[in-house]
């Protein structure tokens, strides 16, 4: 169930990118045409928010998000998992607030009948969901690897840490399946 969610975010955030890339041919086909896309440059930001917070919860899932742990490496084994423990959950009480504050603005906006502005209005609270719901998401993927910690378990995201490509792989992918030889034996 939660491998779905992770997946879906990740495929709304993937489909929205292909939207903004719809939208933006479109409006090139109708300037050759002779006519405009009205709003196009509103809907393609839409989009592009839409694609950053519904990608929020897949990337940290797949250890996509950019965290230094130059220091918690260098710590004993014994310090490291207290240190994450702390660090996830000090991420989890800010998610709480964005996710609060980002539902809050959502209803806001519905509850006063905003309107966007641009040549095709539309109820603001439409495309503001997609950052409430992101949000939303990204704080359970966040609360998930806090519990898998807590409970000892090491959280995906630092499972796939020792899994990068090394540029030679990508430039000699055959040896990649050959058997590993150490610097010795290869001088003999």
């Amino acid at each position: 169930m939660k491998r779905a969610l992770y997946l879906l975010s990740g495929g709304l955030s993937g489909f929205f990118i292909v939207l903004i890339m719809l939208i933006i041919l479109a409006q090139i086909i109708g300037r050759m045409m002779g006519f405009i896309v009205p709003s196009a440059e509103d809907f393609s930001g839409y989009a592009l928010a839409a694609s950053t917070f519904f990608g929020l919860a897949y990337t940290f899932r797949e250890g996509g998000h950019i965290r230094v742990n130059l220091a918690i490496q260098r710590l004993p084994e014994s310090l490291q998992r207290p240190l994450e423990t702390l660090v996830l959950t000090l991420a989890f009480l800010l998610l709480c607030f964005c996710s609060y504050y980002c539902t809050y603005m959502v209803w806001e906006s519905y509850d006063f009948e905003e309107v966007t502005h641009g040549y095709i209005p539309i109820p603001l609270w439409i495309p503001q969901v997609p950052l409430a719901v992101g949000m939303i998401a990204f704080n359970l993927a966040v609360l998930d690897s806090l519990i898998d910690n807590i409970r000892g378990i090491t959280p995906h995201y630092k499972q796939l840490e020792g899994e990068d490509v090394s540029l030679e792989l990508i430039e000699n992918p055959d040896e990649a399946s050959a058997p590993q030889v150490s610097s010795k034996e290869r001088a003999k």
